[in-house]
């Protein structure tokens, strides 16, 4: 396979923040998750610094945060002040105690040294209440609710930049969903009455790859937005175990991830709103999360001992086979870096993604009592957080292999070898993926081997294509050559992630 780099062709700038991550008050990603007071690894505000490193680590860019579902019913009233008073949750039916509310997120997002991102409610909210957030979190002095936040100990505004009206309101699954023309009509006076509280933010709404949901939104919102956000997801099963084979998830590699962004990007491009508006993949993941049974938990019976036991076996319980480590595989770090290449090969217009979530269900982190485990993917947000380069150069690739076969009941055929190739200041560093199960993958080059003397080479793999991480378990991690003499020529391991630094 040969590569012809064009170094006077920049396809443009990739924003760190593609490198983002989510987190959802669901199950154990925030009591238990980024927040537990009785871990022995939690700091004077109940945060657990194993998990705060480990995002220091892969150098974190943003948050996005409550939810997700959660959000569209969430009061974020409860949970600021001294005194929280648990609510139930109808996204999620639990019990939420309140006791993570806006201040702790900001102040998690501090000692990560990340920038916050809040999704507002857009179910049950109003475009009032979520001024009134933004007041709290953004207005010095003013106000009842920049005067609650200097009661509450929090005499300097919070300065969150970042904010999306709603989350999924074009889904029946969401709490207050919405029409197109109800959702359009929405975001135009939250985005009024947020931007007059503080102009200085930026703006995204939910949306999906829909063109009349997209041209409806943009008609009548589209000036007061910077970001529109998709969420992506490929595969799911009946029964949480998620065990789409290696090479059917390969499959999905392609248009499945490319699609949606093409098609966005089209409906910008249409309304003439390709230079203002960014894309932000604000929830992303390979694997759906698994919450079954969430709408059935009483049984027609009434049998109220009968109904605890289903819900805390069949609803709540089911929820913990998210956190089987044996799922996630070397399968979720090829998906992962992939689709990390296809939004930098994008990043004109893709500026923000944010895997989800951060910490347990399907996260890269997976936290126990006596410590974390990092899970297949998380190598890959350490390698491309801190070792690629800001400006994406366009390519020419020649005699690449492909991959072929049926998933989601069509045929299809993707490539074998995903590259990006970067550079700064100080050389060049490429993102080099090897889908193939089985082969090694030899690639050249061209463009480069005059200026460049050397090189070498990161790798995220395993012995195998199903390899994992678990506790007492450690078969992925980073591998990393020495020095070597660049003469164009590079060979890559099966099922592996790399990235190749030249200088």
């Amino acid at each position: 396979m040969k590569i012809t780099v064009s170094r006077s062709q920049p396809l443009g700038k990739a924003d760190k923040m593609l490198f983002g991550h989510f987190l959802e008050h669901f199950h154990r990603q925030v009591y238990g998750g980024v927040y537990d007071p009785t871990s022995p690894f939690a700091d004077e505000d109940g945060m657990r610094t194993d998990v705060i490193e480990a995002l220091r680590k892969i150098k974190t860019p943003i948050i996005r945060w409550p939810g997700g579902c959660y959000v569209s019913a969430y009061d974020w009233h409860l949970g600021v002040g001294k005194n929280r008073v648990p609510n139930y949750d109808k996204a999620w039916r639990v019990e939420e105690s309140n006791e993570f509310g806006t201040d702790e997120f900001v102040k998690l997002c501090r000692k990560i040294g990340c920038e916050p991102y809040i999704c507002t409610n857009a179910g049950t909210g109003t475009a009032e209440e979520m001024s009134d957030w933004l007041e709290y979190c953004n207005v010095k002095d003013m106000g009842r609710f920049a005067r609650e936040r200097i009661e509450n100990g929090y005499p300097e505004p919070h300065n969150v930049r970042y904010w999306s009206i709603g989350n999924e309101n074009w889904g029946d699954h969401e709490i207050g969903s919405k029409t197109k023309e109800e959702w359009g009509n929405l975001v135009r006076e939250s985005a009024k009455m947020m931007l007059r509280t503080d102009p200085t933010v930026e703006l995204s709404a939910a949306s999906i790859d829909d063109l009349d949901w997209n041209l409806n939104l943009l008609r009548t919102a589209g000036k007061f937005l910077d970001w529109i956000s998709i969420h992506g997801y490929w595969t799911a099963t009946g029964d949480g175990s998620d065990r789409a084979s290696y090479d059917t998830i390969m499959l999905m590699t392609g248009d499945d991830i490319s699609g949606p962004i093409d098609r966005v990007r089209a409906y910008l491009t249409a309304m003439g709103f390709e230079k203002k508006i960014k894309i932000a993949y604000d929830e992303w993941n390979l694997r759906f999360w698994y919450h079954p049974n969430l709408m059935d938990i009483w049984n027609r019976e009434g049998k109220r001992d009968e109904d605890e036991e289903f819900y805390k076996d069949k609803v709540i319980g089911e929820r913990d086979k998210n956190d089987i480590n044996s799922v996630y595989t070397m399968a979720d770090a090829v998906f992962s870096a992939a689709f990390l290449n296809t939004c930098m090969r994008n990043c004109d217009i893709v500026k923000m993604a944010c895997f989800s979530p951060v910490v347990n269900t399907r996260g890269a982190i997976f936290t126990y009592r006596d410590g974390i485990v990092l899970r297949p993917q998380y190598f890959v947000f350490e390698l491309y957080a801190n070792l690629l380069k800001d400006t994406v150069l366009d390519i020419w690739e020649e005699d690449v292999p492909v991959l072929s076969g049926t998933a989601k009941g069509t045929f299809r055929t993707v490539d074998a070898v995903d590259t990006v190739v970067t550079c700064g200041e100080d050389g060049y560093a490429v993102a080099a993926v090897n889908k193939d199960p089985v082969n090694v993958a030899s690639i050249t080059l061209a463009s480069l081997e005059g200026d460049m003397k050397e090189y070498r080479i990161h790798t995220v793999n395993g012995p195998s294509t199903d390899s994992y991480n678990d506790i007492g378990r450690t078969e992925v991690g980073i591998t990393v050559t020495e020095w070597t003499a660049f003469d164009g020529k590079i060979t890559l391991e099966p099922h592996s992630v790399n990235v190749i630094e030249i200088r």
